[in-house]
């Protein structure tokens, strides 16, 4: 994406997943500007990023066909938002897990940014619809939500607004790709996106295994390390399914009524 590379990416925010996004665009040769609201903050994003591609290059797990000194020469540093907005195409936010505290920030960058640039947050399950309406970029916001630490795990959840126009998804998908990264595209908002809502399931029925004393926590823990994770590494659920037997109509047709009865043993969902 060509016109991308014609401004900088700003990564708002210096805390451990605004510094994996960083190393993640600069990895792919972008420029880079790290804001935070205070200079010792970004001072010391600045000295572990460079300490972590260090780290990187000598296991030769960096990122990328540029050298460590190039691609920390691609990121910069800077305490003032308008500053740090001039020039910017794409705007990760990467700053506390608070709808109140995102809705500000994302106001302030309304009247500075220009019409071209596109606001993405990496939220984990709060609403693009509280976050982004109202705003004038409303139709150049989306959800960007990254598994933490983006650098070593590549999937994102792109999640739109209603408004969100399909240009800014469709640049925001292709600028995923260029970077390395795994998008993923969320076709309506749902609470919690999809890695969560997955997430979630899990370790919903792993807590009522442990309470209901089936099997300890370690052993739980386990079965998904040892099992399900090392073939989900691999395959989805879907695609494990239909592999599994002859389609999906042969494996419900095999397993479906042992899959309702397992189902209906779940219970109420855990509240606490």
């Amino acid at each position: 994406m060509s016109s991308m590379r014609d401004g900088n990416i700003v990564i708002i925010g210096s805390g451990l997943i605004g510094r994996s996004w960083a190393m993640v665009f600069a990895s792919a040769g972008f420029k880079v500007k790290i804001y935070d609201i205070l200079e010792q903050q970004v001072t010391a994003a600045i000295e572990d990023i460079r300490k972590q591609m260090e780290e990187l290059r000598k296991s030769g797990m960096l990122r990328g066909s540029l050298s460590v000194d190039q691609q920390m020469s691609l990121i910069t540093v800077c305490t003032d938002l308008k500053s740090a907005v001039d020039g910017a195409i794409f705007i990760q936010e990467c700053i506390p897990e608070s709808l109140e505290i995102k809705q500000n920030f994302f106001s302030q960058l309304d009247a500075l940014a220009s019409d071209d640039t596109i606001f993405s947050s990496s939220t984990s399950c709060l609403s693009p619809i509280k976050m982004f309406s109202g705003l004038k970029h409303v139709k150049k916001s989306i959800v960007s939500h990254p598994v933490n630490p983006p650098y070593y795990v590549p999937l994102v959840e792109l999640v739109p607004h209603p408004e969100t126009d399909p240009d800014t998804v469709d640049k925001t998908y292709a600028l995923m790709k260029e970077i390395g990264q795994s998008p993923v595209k969320l076709m309506k908002e749902i609470d919690g996106f999809v890695l969560n809502r997955l997430q979630f399931a899990v370790i919903s029925e792993a807590w009522r295994l442990v309470k209901e004393g089936v099997m300890s926590p370690t052993d739980v823990d386990l079965v998904m390390s040892e099992g399900l994770g090392m073939r989900y590494a691999f395959l989805g659920p879907l695609e494990t399914t239909h592999l599994n037997a002859q389609g999906f109509e042969n494996y419900f047709g095999r397993y479906g009524d042992g899959i309702k009865r397992v189902l209906s043993s779940f219970g109420p969902d855990r509240k606490s």
